[in-house]
């Protein structure tokens, strides 16, 4: 199988998400593409040292630069918290490698992080009798998001955590073109009770359809509770000027002083404060129409051959979902691990805040992702 241009473009978007399970929603990658992976080295220490927002920064770099650099080509990719994976046609590797050098590059010069990537050709993949197969999931009428099944990225994620197929940084100073990548809002509390980070991996030699089981009863239970789970705010996440993620925002522009940048950032911000919070129409931009969308588009559910979420939810959905992948973990078909926290955090990628295809990464704001990772790797001994 090879690839054509419009592989991924040409897969259905399902709704519900309930069906997340369902093989015949997911489609075999081209033998020809090439899975890209990258995750922060030591992100627990980064973590341990509340550096939370630089961290989430990272791994959504890495969706932006490699967006920017196919000139807004749709392509499948998931955000991890301390990482990122995604697929590229062939035509689109070169490109692909230059930009996750220029971000590895960027990530140790301004975030003072070290980021590992790696580009595994799907072929490598499959000659490990696993695949890559993938889904798009429509969480409103205004983008989807790509779900991945077949043991392929976690076979990757592997991969590059032993060195192989690593992609070597671009020299000092070379930058990623981050336009779209912002920080501006602020954390969201907790409405219900606690933010639980959820990631659900199934177990060595697990039975498929039993981990398919443990899955679609996790969603639900996640599904009956309110909004299923959504930890953003129906009205939006909270605004505040100057915004927390000011300094992180200057660091993704390119050229100039950083004083220059942190001032042309503080003016704009303000005049999106100002707009966002007089809720005033500007050349098109209606305030409500995309506060309305970020809700929408917000990734807090997805999966990667496991599953990852985010969720806002009562002491007694904990429970239960706790209880059920306790009963499955000592029944050896999943592994998982949970992480509660007071709040949840956002970080975004708008190309063009007048399209509504404006992505929103979701992860805990006090460590999320990758402390559930840690009480996973924990589980396993």
């Amino acid at each position: 199988m090879t690839s054509g241009e419009s592989f991924y473009g040409g897969i259905p978007v399902f709704r519900g998400f309930t069906s997340l399970m369902d093989p015949a929603l997911y489609a075999p990658l081209p033998d020809d593409w090439s899975i890209g992976v990258a995750d922060i080295v030591d992100s627990t220490k980064a973590i341990a040292a509340q550096r939370y927002k630089a961290v989430n920064m990272a791994g959504a770099a890495v969706i932006a630069a490699v967006t920017n650099a196919l000139e807004g080509r749709e392509f499948p990719f998931v955000f991890g918290g301390d990482g990122a994976s995604f697929a590229v046609a062939p035509h689109d590797l070169d490109a692909t490698r230059e930009a996750l050098a220029a971000t590895a590059t960027w990530v140790r010069e301004d975030l003072d992080l070290t980021m590992r990537v790696a580009l595994v050709p799907v072929s490598a993949i499959r000659a490990q009798g696993l695949d890559v197969r993938v889904a798009r999931f429509g969480p409103s009428a205004n983008l989807s998001y790509a779900m991945f099944s077949g043991g392929g990225l976690a076979f990757a994620d592997a991969a590059m955590k032993r060195g192989e197929f690593a992609v070597a940084e671009a020299p000092a100073g070379t930058q990623p073109d981050l336009s779209g990548l912002s920080c501006r809002f602020e954390v969201m509390p907790a409405a219900r009770g606690l933010i639980l980070s959820v990631l659900v991996m199934p177990a060595r030699g697990a039975d498929p359809h039993a981990f398919r089981k443990v899955i679609e009863d996790i969603i639900h239970l996640v599904e009956r509770s309110p909004d299923g789970g959504r930890p953003v705010p129906p009205q939006g996440p909270p605004l505040k000027w100057p915004p927390q993620g000011l300094e992180f925002e200057a660091r993704t522009k390119r050229g100039g002083p950083l004083l220059a940048r942190r001032a042309s950032v503080l003016a704009y911000t303000l005049f999106v404060y100002l707009i966002m919070r007089f809720d005033l129409n500007v050349g098109g931009f209606v305030p409500n129409v995309y506060k309305r969308q970020v809700v929408e588009n917000s990734d807090f559910r997805k999966y990667d051959d496991g599953l990852r979420m985010i969720l806002d939810c009562t002491p007694q959905l904990e429970r239960g979902l706790s209880d059920r992948l306790a009963a499955a973990a000592r029944d050896g078909i999943v592994r998982y691990g949970l992480y509660p926290q007071d709040a949840a955090m956002m970080t975004c990628f708008t190309p063009s805040a007048l399209r509504s295809d404006h992505v929103h990464f979701i992860d805990g704001a006090r460590g999320g992702y990758a402390s559930a990772a840690t009480a996973l790797k924990a589980m396993m001994g």
